[in-house]
C-alpha cells in the first residue's frame, strides 16, 4: 500500500495497493421528499446583524429564498452586531410566547471579520456560544448563519446566494430542526 500525503508529497510503500488520503468533504444527505404539511403554519424569526450591510443583504437574500421555498412566514429583526443577535432572539421569543404566537425556529445572520485585535475571538466565540445555549435552553431550533472569517473575500464567498449561500444554509438548518421537533412531538402524543 502506498499512502501519499497531499501536504508533503511523502509516500510510504508496501506491496498491497495504492491509496491516496484526502481531506474529508462535507456530507450532503440525499434530498428527501417531506410531507408537504410538515411546516404548515410554521412561524420563523430572522435576526440579522447589520454591521456589514452589504454582506448582511446577501445573507438575508439567501435565507429569505429558503424560507419562501419552504412556504413559511417570518419576522425580521435587525441589530447592530453579532453579539446582539442572541439577546434579540431571547427578547423576541419571550414577547412572541406572551402573545401566544411563539416562533417555531430562528435564523441568525451576521458576519465577524478578523481584525488586528483579539476582539474577533470574543465576538465569534461568544455569539456562537450564546446561540447554542439559547437553542438548548429554550428547545428552540436556531440556524447559525453568523460568518466568522479572516477576510472580506471569504465573507463574500460564503454570503452570496449563488456561491456558498450560508444564509440559505442557516435557514435550511433551522427548518430541518423545526421538522425534527414536530416529528418527535407527534411520536410523543401517540
Amino acid at each position: 500500500m502506498v499512502l501519499r500525503s497531499l501536504f508533503t508529497g511523502a509516500a510510504l510503500a508496501t506491496d498491497i495497493s495504492v491509496c491516496e488520503m484526502q481531506m474529508a468533504r462535507p456530507r450532503r444527505a440525499a434530498k428527501k421528499e417531506t410531507a408537504p404539511d410538515s411546516l404548515d403554519g410554521a412561524r420563523m424569526l430572522v435576526v440579522e446583524a447589520r454591521f456589514y450591510d452589504d454582506i448582511a443583504n446577501a445573507l438575508l437574500e439567501g435565507a429569505t429564498r429558503a424560507l419562501k421555498a419552504a412556504d413559511v412566514t417570518w419576522d425580521l429583526i435587525s441589530v447592530p452586531g453579532s453579539l446582539e443577535i442572541a439577546p434579540a432572539i431571547a427578547i423576541a421569543a419571550d414577547a412572541a410566547k406572551a402573545q401566544r404566537q411563539p416562533y417555531d425556529g430562528v435564523v441568525a445572520l451576521g458576519c465577524v471579520i478578523r481584525g488586528e485585535t483579539s476582539h474577533y475571538e470574543i465576538v465569534a466565540g461568544e455569539s456562537a456560544r450564546a446561540l447554542m445555549e439559547l437553542a438548548v435552553a429554550l428547545r428552540l431550533p436556531i440556524g447559525n448563519g453568523i460568518l466568522t472569517v479572516d477576510t472580506d473575500a471569504q465573507a463574500w464567498t460564503r454570503a452570496r446566494p449563488h456561491e456558498e449561500n450560508k444564509g440559505g444554509g442557516a435557514a435550511e438548518a433551522a427548518l430541518a430542526l423545526v421538522r425534527l421537533k414536530r416529528r418527535l412531538a407527534k411520536r410523543r402524543r401517540r
